[in-house]
């Protein structure tokens, strides 16, 4: 097997992979921020709700961008608060209401625990703000669509922080998909693994780690998921799971496999793709990207396989981007265009759909059927 290398030059700086999240800003009434030679025209007065790994991430990124006027932070936890608010010389709160009601914000990052997430963010709405919630959009599917029908009367974005969407390895994968690179795909792979977090408790793994590879499949494919079944397991955590196994059927058949845990002690970020023309291979954390080529390819109309040979094996150079960086200026852009955001609350609304229905057929121990009514969104 020999190796091939395409595409733009990586960064020579060494890359650090974060966690990452995603913010929604701009006015109320139509768009009056433009970007001038790739920078905002217009201070924008930004504020975080949550002051933890999450929050913290929000405020050093948002500090850097030029144009964006960081202004307050709140956290119910007075340590965590001050501590964050004296590092970036902004106020700090204890109470969100207060932050609110007297800071003249024109956006809010909300990256609290999920089960605030439906307060906090009407609360942000009602105050004339633009959201960004971080993924899981909201604790259940009817707090998520009061959510995304409040954003839509006041007429503000509401955007949801499924951040490996903004990943360059995940980008490059997309073009190469959706140009034909691969022909037929038979199966996608997602293998998302590490320690548990013990700051996380009120939801479990399903929730807070395959709801990026639920997104990332169907952003990729483009189709809706018909059917699942999941075996899920509690170790460590004492009242959500915290390892699932899972496999999907696309409308098209595509099959979808997904193996999420936070019981192993090193953490893996990977994706494969399986077409008749090979294999992709994606490292989030590493942002490489690999095609092992299949020389035997169909060779007659109704597609069949006439076998399977190791062929080359591609390595298509990325320059190396923070995902949450580039998530922020995909943001600011669809705001000064008034275009919606890449990640909206039904994007959002899908991924917990799908992710719920995950835990539930584990539960259960079921293969569930998705209703047509889910099935429609999924695609999006």
């Amino acid at each position: 097997m020999t190796e091939r290398t395409y595409g733009a030059p990586g960064l020579s700086d060494p890359f650090a992979y974060a966690i990452c999240l995603f913010t929604q800003v701009g006015s109320l009434r139509g768009p009056p921020y433009r970007f001038l030679g790739g920078q905002l025209a217009a201070m924008i007065r930004v504020g975080v709700v949550g002051a933890g790994v999450m929050g913290r991430n929000h405020l050093r990124v948002l500090s850097d961008i030029e144009g964006v006027e960081l202004v307050a932070v709140c956290d119910a936890d007075r340590s965590a608060v001050e501590s964050a608010a004296q590092l970036r010389k902004i106020r700090g709160y204890l109470s969100s209401w207060e932050m609110l009601s007297r800071e003249n914000l024109n956006f809010v990052v909300i990256a609290a625990p999920t089960k605030f997430h439906h307060r906090l963010t009407l609360e942000a709405l009602e105050k004339g703000c633009h959201v960004l919630v971080e993924k899981p959009i909201a604790a259940d599917l009817a707090q998520a669509r009061q959510m995304i029908t409040v954003a839509q009367k006041q007429g503000l974005t509401l955007a949801v922080g499924q951040i490996e969407r903004f990943n360059p390895a995940v980008r490059e994968l997309k073009k190469h998909l959706d140009a034909g690179y691969l022909g037929r795909i038979f199966q996608i792979r997602a293998l998302r693994l590490g320690p548990f977090p013990a700051r996380i408790r009120d939801v479990g793994v399903v929730a807070d780690l395959a709801t990026h590879d639920l997104d990332v499949m169907t952003y990729l494919l483009g189709r809706p998921v018909v059917r699942m079944y999941s075996e899920t397991h509690r170790k460590i955590n004492t009242q959500h799971e915290d390892m699932v196994n899972a496999v999907l059927k696309f409308d098209d058949g595509v099959i979808g496999v997904l193996d999420v845990n936070w019981l192993t002690p090193t953490k893996v970020r990977q994706l494969n793709v399986l077409g008749e023309r090979g294999m992709f291979q994606l490292d989030y954390l590493t942002q490489e990207l690999l095609f092992f080529e299949n020389t035997e390819v169909p060779s007659n109309g109704n597609g069949a396989f006439t076998g399977v040979t190791e062929g080359n094996m591609t390595r298509f150079q990325i320059r190396q981007t923070e995902p949450l960086r580039a998530e922020l200026l995909s943001v600011l852009r669809s705001i000064s265009h008034g275009t919606p955001p890449e990640v909206d609350g039904d994007a959002g609304y899908n991924a917990l759909a799908l992710a719920l229905s995950l835990v539930s057929a584990g539960e259960e121990g079921r293969v569930i059927e998705l209703a047509d009514s889910l099935a429609a969104v999924s695609a999006r």
